[in-house]
């Protein structure tokens, strides 16, 4: 970051990109962070079909800019146009899968308890709702420049809820934060989106005392600073932070043997895709010393290239150098060289299971980049013990062959307790935005294992209930009225209503 502001950067040369943007002053988070309360009461007020009405226009706006915005992106991280192509389609299809969320209704979970004098202790005319908790602070992910950021899943489920938004923008990308900022604004309505730049103006921000929840992703470090200021406040708030994890990956015996060729090349893929910068890299693979060689070989023949910055890259090379210079730990293999900027090279390691038992603290660390370390058995019945101390982690993933399925449900049994995602026979890198996702896990996986930060239900996040007790019904809610206006789903008597 600039004295003068925050720089953008090409990774691919290393040379500046763009005038600095001004870093965001005190009291010009607070201006930003009064108008998003005062938007509040006329967002939050909105019917849900209203506002699913805007995210649609949003997602048209950013698509028609999309040219742009890939552009500037593409120079600003080295991300590659078609990665970037991809990744903006996700991020409008984002805030269409909401407005379709907002449309269907469930995510107000409205339930409802008739009056019942003859029970004991008698019940009342209840009604229960999820209502929004009010302005969310937003910190931009580095590693997703439109998924993750300015416009990301995170700041899509909060305006669905009915939240203003306040975006930290991250320092890897400030003129793709920018461009896209500018989009976002000309859309909503006054005061509902705002963005902030430097790294004060982000700690200034959670602890705003009109900011009532955050959402985060990036480092365990830099997730963990935050949670602490957030919690530290006279008035706690919600921290929602997506931090580290190593995925860990089981390959079984018989899936080793049969189909090693098609493992390695899926691994090697995997674990150097976008330069190994994604939150699901499969950084630990538990596996038999026969499918080393080949493991070794599909990475070898995979070329590097630039990281975000200078700091990660610096980190992915400490990093390394730290593994290469561990008495138990083997190099493997090494990727083809990248040259200029900030470039790296990937790298897979090699370490028994009885020296990485011994060392599992140092092995388990993420690397954020293309390197990954095969743990090698001899026998799969160790593993369960093994895996049953690992910490948590965003996904987890097993191979295996039919032959292998008793020893997989061992396996499972592990890994479902510290895992958000599950996967059989794929990789872990992708992550669909859908109902049924589930993008989370245990510390230091994320803060809050009970949520996800992708998919419908990340919506929860920003929502918190009330319940009327005994309101006449012109006065409730129209998703609590006994007529149910608006058609949702709502649990009434304890029986599930769909109309």
């Amino acid at each position: 970051m600039s004295t003068q502001g925050v720089q953008g950067y090409e990774p691919r040369t290393g040379k500046a990109f763009g005038d600095p943007i001004p870093s965001t002053s005190d009291s010009g988070v607070g201006e930003i962070v009064d108008a998003a309360t005062q938007a509040f009461p006329a967002w939050s007020g909105l019917a849900s079909a209203e506002r699913g009405a805007v995210l649609e226009r949003l997602a048209d706006a950013l698509d028609a800019e999309s040219e742009l915005l890939i552009s500037t992106a593409d120079t600003e991280t080295a991300l590659g146009v078609p990665r970037l192509t991809v990744e903006l389609k996700r991020t409008t299809n984002q805030l269409r899968l909401f407005a379709s969320v907002l449309a269907e209704g469930s995510y107000r979970e409205a339930t409802i308890d008739s009056p019942n004098p003859d029970i004991i202790p008698p019940r009342p005319n209840l009604r229960r709702i999820l209502q929004p908790l009010g302005v969310v602070a937003v910190f931009s992910a580095s590693n997703f420049p439109f998924a993750f950021s300015v416009a990301g899943g995170d700041t899509a489920s909060a305006l669905a809820a009915g939240c203003p938004v306040v975006v930290k923008a991250h320092s890897a990308h400030p003129q793709t934060s920018r461009e896209t900022a500018r989009v976002v604004a000309s859309v909503l309505p006054q005061g509902v989106f705002g963005i902030v730049y430097g790294t004060e103006a982000g700690r200034v921000l959670v602890q705003h005392p009109l900011v009532k929840a955050v959402g985060f992703t990036g480092s365990t470090s830099g997730g963990r600073a935050l949670f602490d200021l957030a919690q530290g406040r006279p008035e706690p708030i919600p921290f929602y932070g997506e931090l580290g994890s190593v995925n860990p990956v089981v390959v079984l015996p018989s899936a080793a043997t049969n189909r090693s060729a098609e493992l390695a090349t899926g691994f090697a893929q995997s674990l150097t895709m976008g330069v190994g910068q994604f939150c699901t890299n499969p950084g630990l693979v538990f596996a038999p010393s026969s499918i080393v060689d080949a493991l070794a070989e599909a990475v070898g023949g995979v070329g590097g290239g630039a990281m975000l910055t200078e700091r990660m890259r610096d980190s992915y090379e400490s990093t390394v150098d730290s593994l290469s210079a561990h008495a138990s730990v083997r190099l493997v293999a090494t990727g083809s060289d990248s040259e200029g900027g900030w470039t790296v090279t990937p790298r897979l390691y090699e370490v028994s299971l009885k020296d990485f038992v011994a060392d599992k603290e140092k092995l388990t660390e993420e690397c954020f980049g293309p390197a990954g370390i095969v743990v090698t058995y001899d026998d799969p019945a160790d593993l369960p013990e093994v895996l049953r101390t690992l910490e948590g982690s965003l996904t987890a993933t097993v191979h295996a062959d039919p032959d292998d399925h008793d020893l997989a449900a061992s396996v499972l049994a592990e890994i479902r307790r510290f895992a958000g995602r599950l996967v059989f026979n794929a990789w872990p890198t992708g992550v669909a935005v859908s109902w049924a996702m589930h993008h989370g896990g245990p510390w230091p996986a994320t803060t809050s294992p009970l949520h996800t930060s992708v998919g419908a239900t990340s919506i929860r996040r920003w929502l918190a209930p009330v319940t009327y007790q005994s309101w006449p019904d012109a006065l409730l809610p129209p998703e609590l009225q006994d007529a149910n206006p608006l058609g949702i789903p709502r649990r009434e008597d304890g029986v599930l209503v769909v109309p």
